[in-house]
């Protein structure tokens, strides 16, 4: 008989602004524990190294965890001209240099090739799964790792400030799968002085923002009290991007149950739509829209 997980049935979203020299998995687990939770994940892995932005979802949160995933995010990051390493970042070891340095007008330009529907591969030193083995971990061995392209959408890339001839401070708005430390490679490249991410900080993750998040030090100062309970935001802020569709007692009595249940149509939602039903404004499922019902392919319980 499987063992009963521990902790309290929660669920919603706390935001946490992480800090450099930690995981996303340390940082989770971190939660988890100060909230006494019974289940916890993230939307979206930050480097230890990266600060900014980590969305913890809680409970029946983590179900709406791919809709995080798949909205745009921006990041704030400097570039070191003049060098690249293995890593891509400022962890590894520096394999190339360059004495060239360009122009602020030069990044400018070179920057609109990193802008729409592009092609990136990513660090060798990644989470990339090669045959079922982590790219890193292959690279750590000294193996030649080989890692297919893959598309990126990048909404904006910015020069926001250049400190001095060796750094620039860029702002990217990014979709799904991005790596910050590619696009310093590759522009480096472009350029044809290298590069590599010296600091990086998300600033923001679809409705998240680093400046709401908790700092590790105030989730430790209110760990185990009702008072960091105050800083978790409904799991709804999850579905954002999808149409909200109100239902009746009944409708969500069967759609609890995984059955199709009647929704109440809205301006803009069409055949075949995403979108999530709601009862005096809490989620009941996910699902299809079709003919006045929706088709739940995510259901959310919620404790008695």
């Amino acid at each position: 008989m499987a063992r009963k997980r521990k902790g309290r049935d929660i669920s919603g979203w706390l935001v946490v602004d992480k800090p450099a020299g930690i995981t996303s998995t340390a940082v989770v687990n971190k939660v988890k524990w100060a909230l006494d939770a019974k289940k916890a994940g993230h939307a979206g892995t930050l480097d230890p190294e990266a600060t900014g932005v980590l969305a913890v979802a809680l409970g029946e949160a983590t179900k709406t965890v791919p809709y995080i995933t798949d909205a745009l995010k921006a990041y704030r990051f400097t570039v070191r001209l003049g060098q690249a390493t293995n890593t891509d970042d400022a962890e590894g070891e520096v394999i190339h240099s360059s004495d060239l340095r360009p122009e602020d007008a030069d990044i400018t330009d070179a920057l609109s090739a990193f802008i729409g529907d592009i092609q990136q591969v990513p660090p060798k030193f990644s989470a990339v799964k090669i045959d079922g083995q982590r790219a890193y971990k292959l690279a750590r061995d000294g193996e030649d790792v080989e890692l297919s392209a893959r598309a990126l959408w990048v909404e904006e890339l910015l020069l926001i400030d250049r400190p001095d001839a060796d750094h620039v401070e860029l702002e990217m708005t990014c979709g799904k799968g991005g790596y910050v430390r590619s696009i310093a490679r590759d522009l480096g490249e472009a350029l044809g002085c290298y590069g590599h991410v010296l600091k990086l900080r998300r600033i923001w993750s679809g409705p998240f923002e680093a400046t709401n998040g908790l700092s590790m030090d105030q989730i430790k100062e209110l760990e185990r009290t009702p008072a960091l309970d105050d800083h978790i935001q409904p799991l709804e802020i999850g579905l954002d991007d999808l149409t909200e569709l109100r239902c009746t007692e009944e409708g969500a009595a069967k759609l609890r149950n995984g059955n199709p249940g009647m929704v109440f149509a809205a301006d803009g939602v069409e055949y075949g739509d995403e979108a999530w039903a709601s009862l005096n404004g809490e989620a009941v499922a996910v699902g299809v829209y079709k003919a006045g019902e929706l088709h739940p392919s995510r259901v959310f319980v919620r404790p008695a």
